[in-house]
């Protein structure tokens, strides 16, 4: 009987399941209703990248060209350039910015005073909701190479040469990083300390009897209970990892660092929307996306085989 039960229960229908829990399923609609219309409908217009673009005929009505506008896009100057720069942007940002929040949930996680950690959640909090415009405009102050108060700073203390420009070649991708870093490991931390607010504190009254002190605590219980969800978001971040920001790079870019802080997305809007070259950058786009696929499998692939968590 209780074979048969089992296998009842792996036959159950999406019918049964919609009816079940219909509740849950009219709540999840909406999401369902939005993700489809501005996610899935325009994949038709992908056909965009495959098309010679004409206004008369619209999207879906263009000279099927193949990919004419991929080998386009590989064979110009700006291939090597844009991918290198995209590439080296994104690999930093989570290099150095995807341990930020992990680090930052537990170093709050052990603040026992609940007056402290308020006062410290709200403070690395902040820079979030600071918009990117303003946060640009705060960099040209503060980084600015005559006056500004934190380049100076550098520059007293032999950081930088005297003659540095925080905003030239040199410096743009560390600048872009480490503001980046500063404005969103706060916020991208609660759902860490979420995870750890999950821990069993029987755990850590054991700790404390064995003798064991914050450090240890640390590597063998909130680490450990963090794995998972380090994994989960780690895959979303690389399925993602040529979607360099493209409003905070447009904003920082100047003369002095053109070279450097061309990515994809700056030379899509550029030659794409500004040059109405619209089929190649369509193409141009899908080229990102594919990239972006084949690392978030890769990176589930990974996850699962390592630690045995992953998003399907």
């Amino acid at each position: 009987m209780a074979r048969k039960k089992v296998a009842t229960g792996k036959k159950k229908s999406i019918g049964w399941y919609l009816a079940h829990d219909w509740q849950l399923w009219v709540m999840l609609l909406p999401a369902i209703i939005y993700i489809f219309i501005f996610c899935y409908v325009p994949m038709y217009g992908v056909q965009l990248a495959f098309r010679e673009y004409d206004f008369k005929s619209g999207i879906y009505g263009g000279k099927w060209v193949g990919f004419k506008y991929f080998k386009q896009f590989f064979d110009s100057a700006m291939f090597g350039t844009t991918l290198r720069n995209t590439f080296v942007t994104a690999a930093l940002s989570i290099v150095l910015g995807f341990p930020a929040p992990i680090v930052l949930a537990m170093i709050i996680n052990q603040i026992r005073q609940q007056k402290w950690k308020r006062i410290v959640q709200t403070t690395v909090y902040i820079p979030y909701f600071i918009s990117t415009v303003v946060m640009v405009s705060i960099l040209n102050i503060m980084l600015a190479s005559k006056g500004g108060v934190i380049s100076e700073a550098m520059k007293a203390i032999h950081l930088i040469p005297k003659k540095a420009n925080l905003f030239s070649n040199d410096y743009f991708v560390w600048v872009y990083v480490f503001s980046g870093v500063w404005q969103s490991m706060g916020w991208n931390s609660i759902i860490y300390i979420a995870a750890l607010s999950s821990v069993d504190t029987q755990l850590y009254d054991a700790c404390k009897i064995d003798g064991a002190n914050r450090w240890q605590i640390i590597v063998h219980i909130d680490f450990p209970a963090l794995i998972p969800t380090i994994v989960i978001l780690l895959i979303m971040n690389m399925g993602g990892i040529l979607n360099v920001g493209f409003d905070k790079i447009y904003l920082m870019q100047n003369t002095l660092n053109k070279k450097t802080s061309e990515v994809i997305s700056t030379y899509v809007y550029t030659v794409g929307i500004k040059s109405s070259q619209f089929s190649f950058g369509s193409a141009v786009g899908l080229f990102t996306n594919v990239i972006n696929f084949a690392f978030l499998m890769l990176t589930n692939w990974l996850g699962k085989k390592l630690t045995g968590t992953g998003l399907m």
